[in-house]
């Protein structure tokens, strides 16, 4: 059973960068791809960016190209999201998720709460 664990929200000022962690666990991802969403209050769960975990191809929604970046540590089993210039239009719940290719997110971690201040 999949499981994954993300960490690293918090309380920033706009401008400030922050790094949140989803740590996965419970099968091998080779064939998987990792993505980050987030939701805001009174706002549908949104796509922010994903990875392929093989060949590390990475896809990301229009409002943070250039300003967030997705990865992952293979002997980690682990996918970062890298947020820098952060906007208070950020603060959301961001969720990772996991899929196989082609088949959809179907394995969720609990979220982590970042918020942004002006």
């Amino acid at each position: 059973q999949v499981q994954l664990v993300e960490s690293g929200g918090g309380l920033v000022q706009a401008g400030d960068s922050l790094r949140l962690s989803c740590a996965a666990s419970g099968r091998t991802f080779s064939t998987y791809v990792m993505a980050w969403f987030r939701q805001a209050p009174g706002k549908e769960r949104e796509f922010v960016a994903s990875i392929t975990w093989s060949s590390g191809s990475t896809y990301y929604e229009d409002s943070v190209k250039g300003r967030f970046t997705i990865s992952r540590d293979n002997a980690k089993n682990t996918v970062y999201l890298q947020m820098n210039s952060l906007k208070p239009e950020d603060t959301a719940v961001y969720y990772c998720a996991a899929g196989p290719r082609g088949g959809g997110f179907g394995s969720w971690g609990q979220g982590t709460q970042v918020t942004v201040s002006s």
